[in-house]
C-alpha cells in the first residue's frame, strides 16, 4: 500500500503547485516507475502504447461526437427557444424564473452534455432575463450555476460515457440510470426556489394562452427531440451510444443549416475548432489516465484496497457513505471526468467484492462529483459565472451555497435507496 501513498501524494503536490492534470498524472506514474524499477528499466514505448490502448476504443468515440453536437446547439436560437417554452410552462408559478431556469437546464442538458456548456450557452440567456425582471443578482447567479449540475446526469452525458467505458458497464444502462436522479435534483432546486420566493422578490411571468404555449412548444420541438432520439434509439437497440453521438451531430447540423438556417460556413469552422480543442483536452487526459489505471492494476493497488475494505466489519452502506464523503472532497479540486478516470479503476474491484451494483455506484459517483463544478476552490462553473457576470469569485461562490443543500439531499436519498438509480435500467434493458 506504500505505492498508493506515493500515487496520491505526488499527484496532490503537483496539483497544488499548478501543474496541469494530465501532466500531473503522467509525472506521478513516472515517479512510481522510477522508484520501483529505476529509470533505466522503463521501456520508452510503454507510455505511448498504454495511451493509444486507452484511446483505441469505440465507446470513447462518442465523446467528440456529443461535444460537436452540443457546440452546434449552442449556436443560434436553440437556447432561446427552449427558454421561452420553459417560461410558458412554469414562469407563472411562484418562484418564477427560478423554475424556468431549472426546467430549461433539464431540457437543454440533453443537448449540452456538460455543465460548462449549459452555463456558457443557456446560462447567459437566463441571467439576462432574470436581471431585466428585477430578480436578486445573487439568486440569479446561484440558481444558474446550480442548475448546471443537472447536465452530467441527463443523457447524453460525457461523464456517464467515460464511467461506462472505464468500468465496463453498459453506457445505455448508465444513461437510463442517470435520468431519475437528475430529475430529482431539478425538482429539489424548484422546491428551493419556491421556498426562497417567500422572502426574495421574484416577479412572475403572465400565464400565456394555450395557443401561445402550443406555438412555443412547436417552436422548441425540433431541438427537444434530440435527447428523445438519442435515448430512444439506444433503448430500442437501433444504435449504440457511440452511433447515437454521430446521429446527434447529423441531426444538429440538419437543424442549424436546413431548418433554422443559422449556421454559416464561418460559424461551422469555429464550432469545429472548439470541438477539436475541447475533445483534444479530454482525450489526452483519458490517454494518460489509462496508463495510470494500468499501473495501478500492475501494482495490485485496487486488489489490496478491495481486500482491506472487504475485511472491515461494517456494512456496505457505511462504506458507500465514506466513499461519497471522499468524492465530495475530491470534487472540490478535480473535474468530474478527471476524477472518474482516476478513481474508477481504484474502486471498481472494491465494489465488485462487496456486491455493489456498478450502475448504482457510477450514478452516485457522477452525482457526488458534480457538486464540485459549483464548489470552491476549483469549480469550473464558478469561474465561468464570474467571467460572464463580472462578479468576484467569492460572491459567486456564496451565491450557490444555498443550492448545495438540495443536491446533498438527493445524494443522500440515492445513497440509501439504490433503486432510484437502478430501477429504470432494470425495467427497460
Amino acid at each position: 500500500m506504500e505505492y498508493l501513498i506515493i500515487f496520491f501524494g505526488v499527484m496532490v503536490v503537483l496539483f497544488a503547485i499548478g501543474v496541469p492534470i494530465a501532466i500531473s498524472i503522467g509525472l506521478t506514474c513516472l515517479t512510481v516507475l522510477v522508484l520501483r524499477d529505476g529509470i533505466t528499466a522503463i521501456p520508452a514505448e510503454l507510455f505511448a502504447l498504454q495511451i493509444m490502448r486507452g484511446l483505441n476504443n469505440f465507446p470513447i468515440l462518442a465523446i467528440p461526437f456529443f461535444i460537436f453536437a452540443a457546440a452546434i446547439m449552442n449556436v443560434g436560437t436553440v437556447a432561446m427557444r427552449i427558454f421561452d417554452f420553459a417560461n410558458a410552462l412554469v414562469g407563472s408559478v411562484r418562484g418564477g424564473l427560478g423554475h424556468v431556469n431549472v426546467l430549461a437546464s433539464i431540457l437543454f442538458s440533453g443537448m449540452s452534455s456538460t455543465a460548462v456548456a449549459d452555463v456558457a450557452g443557456l446560462g447567459q440567456l437566463e441571467l439576462k432575463a432574470m436581471r431585466e425582471r428585477g430578480y436578486p443578482r445573487s439568486f440569479a447567479v446561484g440558481i444558474t450555476g446550480a442548475s448546471a449540475v443537472i447536465s452530467p446526469m441527463i443523457p447524453p452525458s460525457i461523464a456517464l460515457v467515460v464511467y461506462g467505458w472505464q468500468s465496463g458497464t453498459s453506457v445505455a444502462a448508465m444513461f437510463l440510470a442517470g435520468l431519475v436522479p437528475g430529475l430529482m435534483v431539478g425538482a429539489a432546486f424548484m422546491v428551493t426556489s419556491f421556498v426562497m420566493s417567500f422572502w426574495l422578490p421574484m416577479p412572475l411571468s403572465p400565464r400565456p394562452a394555450l395557443p401561445e404555449t402550443a406555438r412555443l412548444f412547436w417552436r422548441a420541438l425540433p431541438p427537444l427531440l434530440t435527447p428523445v432520439i438519442i435515448v430512444g434509439g439506444i433503448w430500442t437497440g437501433m444504435f449504440t451510444p457511440t452511433e447515437a453521438g454521430a446521429i446527434a451531430c447529423v441531426y444538429a447540423l440538419f437543424l442549424s443549416t436546413v431548418v433554422y438556417r443559422e449556421m454559416t460556413f464561418a460559424l461551422l469552422m469555429d464550432v469545429l475548432a472548439s470541438t477539436v480543442r475541447f475533445s483534444s483536452i479530454i482525450l489526452f487526459i483519458i490517454g494518460i489516465a489509462t496508463f495510470y489505471g494500468w499501473l495501478l492494476v500492475r501494482l495490485r493497488i485496487p486488489q489490496e484496497l478491495a481486500m482491506t475494505i472487504a475485511s472491515l466489519d461494517v456494512g456496505n452502506t457505511t462504506i458507500m457513505l465514506a466513499i461519497v464523503l471522499f468524492f465530495l472532497v475530491i470534487g472540490c479540486f478535480m473535474s468530474v471526468v478527471e476524477a472518474i478516470l482516476i478513481f474508477t479503476p481504484i474502486f471498481m474491484l472494491t465494489i465488485q467484492a462487496l456486491g455493489i451494483d456498478p450502475v448504482y455506484f457510477g450514478v452516485l459517483m457522477v452525482l457526488t462529483l458534480s457538486c464540485g463544478v459549483i464548489t470552491p476552490p476549483f469549480g469550473n462553473v464558478l469561474f465561468v459565472l464570474a467571467e460572464i457576470t463580472g462578479m468576484p469569485f467569492e460572491k459567486v461562490s456564496l451565491a450557490v451555497v444555498p443550492f448545495l443543500l438540495p443536491i446533498l439531499a438527493v445524494i443522500g436519498l440515492t445513497l440509501f435507496f439504490p433503486q432510484i438509480a437502478t430501477f429504470l435500467p432494470a425495467l427497460v434493458l
